[in-house]
Formats: C-alpha cells, sequence, structure tokens
C-alpha cells in the first residue's frame, strides 16, 4: 500500500483528513499525521527527517501559518510556515518524483473583482498572510513538480478555532453581536475540503496527467457574508435550543483589525470540477452538519 503523509498536526484539515483514513486505504493509500514537535516548518531539518523517514508515495501539505492578523506582526514566521517551508517539501517532492497537494488561501486576491476568482485572475494580496501564501503557490511551482494547489475560503469545523465555533462561543456571553456584512467569501467546511482531496488522490493513484498540475479553487458552493453566515448558524444551532443573539450588521471599517481582509474573495471552482470531477457541496448544507455535530456534543 502507498503511503500517504500529512503535514499538519491539529489543524483543522489535517484532522479531518484524518477522520478519512479508511477512506483513503480504499484507494490505496495508508494515511500518516505529523506535526509540531516532530514536523515544524520553521525547521528545516525536521522536513528533510520526516520525508526520509516516511518515504511517502503522496504528500498533503495542509499545514501553515493560519493566524491572519498576527501575521502582520510575525511577518518572518508567516513566511517559513506559508512559503520557504513548504517550499523544502515541495522540492523534496519533486526530486523524488512524488505528487504534492498543498493548501493555500483566497486570501491572495485584494477582493476588487466584483464577480468570484478564477485560477488565472492576478493575485493581488493586501495582507502579510496572503503575500506568504501567494509567494509559497509560486515557489512551489516553480519546483517543477506534480504540484496540485488547492485555494480555498472560510474553513470551519466541529474542532479548532473558527468563525462557527466562535459564533457559537460568543452567544453564550452576549445578547447581541456585531457582525462584518460587507466582505463576502465561500464558507467551507474543512471536511468537504477533505473528501475533495479524496478525490484527487484517487485520481493521482491511477496515474499523473499534466492537467492536474497547477493552481485550483476548492470552496464550498454558494456564498455569503460573515453577517450572513452567521445568521445561518445561529438559524441551525436554534434546533438544539441555543441562544440566538441579536445581530446588527457592521462595515469592515467599524471592525478594526490588524490585517485587511479582501472584501469580495468568492472563488469560482469550475476547474476543479471540470479536472478531477468534483465539487464541494452547498456551504448551508454543510453547515448544518458541523453545527449539529458541535451541539450533540
Amino acid at each position: 500500500m502507498n503511503t500517504l503523509l500529512v503535514m499538519g498536526g491539529s489543524g483543522q484539515v489535517a484532522r479531518a483528513l484524518d477522520a478519512l483514513a479508511p477512506d483513503f486505504a480504499k484507494v490505496g493509500y495508508k494515511l500518516r499525521r505529523v506535526g509540531r514537535p516532530q514536523f515544524d516548518f520553521v525547521k528545516p531539518q525536521t522536513i528533510h527527517a520526516t520525508f526520509a523517514e516516511v518515504r511517502p508515495n503522496l504528500v498533503i501539505n495542509a499545514a501553515g501559518w493560519t493566524a491572519v492578523d498576527a501575521a502582520e506582526s510575525h511577518p518572518d514566521d508567516a513566511a517559513r510556515a506559508n512559503d520557504t517551508g513548504p517550499a523544502r517539501l515541495a522540492a523534496l517532492c519533486a526530486d523524488a518524483g512524488v505528487p504534492f497537494i498543498h493548501i493555500s488561501t483566497d486570501y491572495v486576491f485584494d477582493g476588487a473583482k466584483g464577480t468570484p476568482y478564477i485560477e488565472t485572475d492576478p493575485p493581488n494580496p493586501i495582507c502579510v498572510y496572503g503575500a506568504t501564501k501567494l509567494a509559497g503557490e509560486q515557489r512551489i511551482l516553480a519546483c517543477g513538480g506534480k504540484a496540485v494547489i488547492l485555494r480555498t475560503s472560510w474553513v470551519y469545523a466541529a474542532e479548532g478555532g473558527n468563525f462557527v465555533r466562535t459564533m457559537l462561543s460568543a452567544a453564550q456571553k452576549h445578547d447581541s453581536l456585531r457582525v462584518v456584512a460587507d466582505q463576502r467569501g465561500c464558507p467551507t467546511s474543512a471536511g468537504d475540503l477533505a473528501r475533495a482531496v479524496l478525490a484527487i488522490a484517487e485520481q493521482i493513484a491511477s496515474g499523473w496527467r499534466d492537467n492536474y498540475g497547477g493552481v485550483f479553487h476548492a470552496a464550498g458552493t454558494g456564498d455569503t457574508s460573515w453577517h450572513g453566515f452567521a445568521e445561518a448558524i445561529f438559524r441551525s444551532a436554534a434546533r438544539f435550543d441555543r441562544p440566538a443573539p441579536t445581530l446588527t450588521p457592521i462595515t469592515t471599517g467599524e471592525w478594526p483589525t490588524a490585517a485587511r481582509r479582501p472584501a469580495d474573495s468568492r472563488l469560482d471552482c469550475g476547474k476543479l470540477n471540470s479536472v478531477f470531477g468534483t465539487r464541494l457541496p452547498r456551504w448551508q448544507e454543510s453547515l448544518e452538519q458541523v453545527v449539529t455535530e458541535i451541539c450533540r456534543r
């Protein structure tokens, strides 16, 4: 059986991939997930040591610096985790002829286009996080290996730090919440993204094709604002008698943050469906499942 190496430790996507270990086994992959301290992009020696020990047939990188605001004050750390570290891993994969799937972000765009972004739209990040992720994409592709880059957005899960859990927790403490309503994107369940990766891995297992390489957008189908997302969360949670606070829509300017966010980072995922035959479900359907999982615990 082939060995699948997943980088990501306790991250949302890495855990979702780990949960699919039996499904990966059905398509010929024995999954091994690694994280800190065994594997750390800040420590290059751990990248080489892990790769040499595992000798993978496929690598999925779900690790990286995801603290968007903190990246503004820690740009070097963010760059090591999102740029130079993944590039080292991609180079090892390229040298060994091993396919490499890398998770990137919608924040490589500035949000000014006004319609959903396609893969060939020119990126223009407006924050350190987005800039380091874009630099990582470029270095990975420059390695010349069998690289698949998946840009996703607004990832959430029943575990970890994410908008859904933050909203449900805040509702336990406050009767009213102010939520940004002038930023739009595509909420993405970590489980849905993991299943899309599984579909890609299954096709790669049948033999690499040149059109598998490059950048793809992989996000939940449909879009909303953060305010609309919050409304949907509380509608779903009401089934479990969870509190439903009053939601007040506000502008980005009324909620200042260290990092700028794109106003409209919707992603067109048609290429993913065209090449790999997979499309992520509508975000509302997946949100129902995740909220149910959280509330039943």
